[in-house]
Order: C-alpha cells, then structure tokens, then sequence
C-alpha cells in the first residue's frame, strides 16, 4: 500500500491540465464570481473527481494520499479546488453507511459526473460549529421526510444536484445524548419545488460559491434515509478524518505556490542595484514560511499513513489541517510582503490566493476547536465546551 503523497503520475497529468486554466482564468472568475464550470468539468472528464470512489461503482478506488496529491497539485498550479472537492469526500458518507441499493444507485453517476454530490447542509446560523444544537428538522410523513429549517455556508448547493443534509429526527429533550436523533438524508435537489427550497447566494471576500439554504416543508423520500435514522451525527464524524486530510493537502499546495512566487521574486526583483532576496529580512520570513510548510506535511504525511493503514488518526489529522493552515498562511503574508504594492495587484494572483488561503484558520474547522480537540482528547485536560 502506497502511504507516500508522491504518485508523480498523477501530478504530472495535473500539471498539464492547469497549465490550460492560469491565472486569467481564475481573475475572471473572481471578479465575476463565478463558478469555475470549466475548470470542475476537465477534473471530471479526467476522472481525478472520482478518485476515491471504489472500481466497482465506478471510480478509480486509489488511496486517500492520491486524493491528496491531487488537490496539493491543483493548489500548488495556482488553481482553487474548492469549488469541487467536496465531490471527493463527501460521497463518503453514503459509500462508508449507504445500503446497497443507495451504493448502486448514485456512486456511478457521482463518479462518471452526471450527478454532481458537492453540497453538505450542516451548520446553521444559530449553532455553528455546536452541531448537536441544529434546529433543522425531518418528520417521518408516510414514505417521506418532511423537513423544515435552515443552513448556512452550505458551499455550492447551486452547483450540486445532491445534499447531504443533517437533521434533528428526534428532539434533542427526548433523547439521552445531545448527539443522537440526528439523521442524514441525501436530497436530490432537482426534485424539490422552489417553494420548499430556498438556496440564496452568499458573497464573501473570496470566490467560494456558498449560500444559505432554507427549508420549507420539503419533502425527502424515507428511503432517502442513509443509515439508521438517529444516528447520523457519528456518520458525519467518521468522514472528517478524510476531509481534514484532503484540507491539508490544498493549505500544503498553497503553501508552495506562495513560497515559489516569494522566491522567484526576490531573486529577480532589483532595488538600490541588488536582488532584494539578498536581505535577510526579505528571505527570512520566506525559509521559516517553507520550514513551516515542511513540518507540517511531515505530519500530514503520517496522518495519510496511518488513515491508510485502516486506523482513525484524529489526532493526527487535526494537527496536520490546523499546522498546514498556519503554514499556508505564514507563506501568504511572506508572499505579499515581499512583493510590497504588486503584492495587491490583480494580475500577480497574490491578492486573490492570499484571501482564498486566510478561509482555512476558520473552515473547515477552526483553529481554536482543533487545539481544543488536542487539549482534551490527546491531553486529557478538562473539555473546554
């Protein structure tokens, strides 16, 4: 089993399909806020948006650390895989509790790109990152669920056919932990009225297509279901692993390209008659930047291992999303410091990479829940929440 991040194969091909969408591609998309269909299609004409999904439904079955490389590449191009990799893993949720006939029914067309499964309705406005305290909703109705609520920074609900949607089945005063009578129902979006379903665009300071979604008595089909009814909140759990992972591996690729963009500059670029890469105070934040970024995917490294391994590294995992973001970010402020004003302009793409990269110390999780998550189950200090 390959538990490297390697698989130059896979990044050599990447390579040459960014080559086709650089930097004037994604300018336009961000000044227009647009979707970056194009880009999202060559992944999947490709088969890379499959990668994960095993041969028998339809995908290529490689490991999570080629999932890795993937998305590492596609960010150390240049490129921004969040407008589809949720495509990758969320799909995981009905591989890992689906029935077969789920298995059967979607994952071929997930993997093949005619059903497109990029939409995950789990925060809400008045919970947050506190996912037992949801409000939202499904009431078993005859054959169907019927649900009715709210979520918000649902990214591209507008550019996904299918959701996966967590919600209350069982009122949390009727249950004995706050974390059961959660539920995931997989809605086909392209069944549902614009009366029971409200998707409304949210702009933010980076391209990110995410929106807030409202419920109006939506009705679900029960067979919909995936897994047993109330017990969706641990499902949900056992995919984040992977997702922090795969997060990690994109904050490791923009890393990259920052610290490249940093030294190719400060090599080249001339003031007082010498390179300005020639002080210290230019590539020194620049080497600690890289150093950063080399620890950790040093520890994004054996997360992949030990994930690949058939263990459930927690630890490892946070670590390596939280440590891969600062680092990211630490290569981000090098970058355009070193650039001084070409740093904010457009067309060097450092602006729009810089506010791509700072969206990682809060999402998937934030920084502050993952040191939380360490101080209490790999410290044993006392639950902070």
């Amino acid at each position: 089993m390959n538990y490297e991040l390697d698989h130059e194969d896979i990044r050599d091909s990447l390579r040459r399909l960014c080559a086709d969408f650089e930097g004037p591609y994604w300018r336009k998309c961000d000044r227009e806020q647009a979707y970056p269909g194009e880009f999202v299609q060559a992944l999947t004409d490709a088969g890379y948006l499959a990668a994960l999904i095993p041969e028998e439904y339809g995908g290529s079955g490689l490991p999570i650390s080629a999932a890795a490389a993937i998305l590492e590449t596609i960010h150390h191009a240049g490129s921004n895989a969040a407008a589809c990799h949720a495509q990758m893993y969320t799909m995981g949720t009905v591989l890992r509790h689906g029935s077969e006939q789920q298995k059967q029914q979607y994952l071929p067309a997930i993997a093949d790109g005619s059903l497109r499964l990029q939409a995950f309705g789990v925060t809400e406005p008045g919970s947050g990152t506190d996912t037992t305290a949801l409000r939202t909703t499904a009431r078993r109705d005859g054959d169907d669920y019927i649900v009715n609520g709210q979520k918000i920074w649902t990214s591209r609900a507008e550019h996904s056919d299918l959701m996966l949607l967590l919600c209350r089945t069982t009122a949390r005063d009727q249950v004995e932990k706050k974390t059961d009578g959660l539920s995931v129902l997989l809605v086909d979006m392209r069944d549902c009225d614009e009366k029971s379903l409200t998707i409304r665009p949210i702009r933010t300071m980076m391209n990110h297509a995410t929106t807030e979604v409202f419920f109006d008595n939506m009705r679900v089909p029960a067979e919909n279901l995936i897994g047993e009814e109330g017990k969706g909140f641990r499902y949900i759990l056992s995919g984040m692993n992977a997702e922090r992972i795969l997060i990690s591996a994109e904050c490791i690729g923009d890393a990259k390209w920052f610290t490249d963009t940093s030294s190719r500059y400060a090599s080249e670029r001339k003031v007082f008659g010498r390179a300005i890469g020639q002080n210290q105070g230019v590539q020194f934040p620049i080497a600690k930047a890289y150093a950063q970024m080399r620890a950790a995917e040093l520890v994004l490294r054996e997360a992949v291992r030990l994930y690949e391994a058939g263990g459930n590294p927690g630890e490892e995992a946070n670590m390596a999303k939280m440590l891969a973001a600062d680092a990211s970010w630490a290569a981000a402020e090098a970058c355009v410091q070193t650039h001084g004003g070409f740093g904010f302009a457009e067309e060097y793409d450092i602006e729009r990479k810089f506010r791509e990269a700072r969206l990682y110390q809060v999402a998937p999780i934030s920084t502050n829940l993952i040191l939380s998550y360490i101080a209490e189950h790999v410290l044993g200090m006392p639950r902070s929440y």
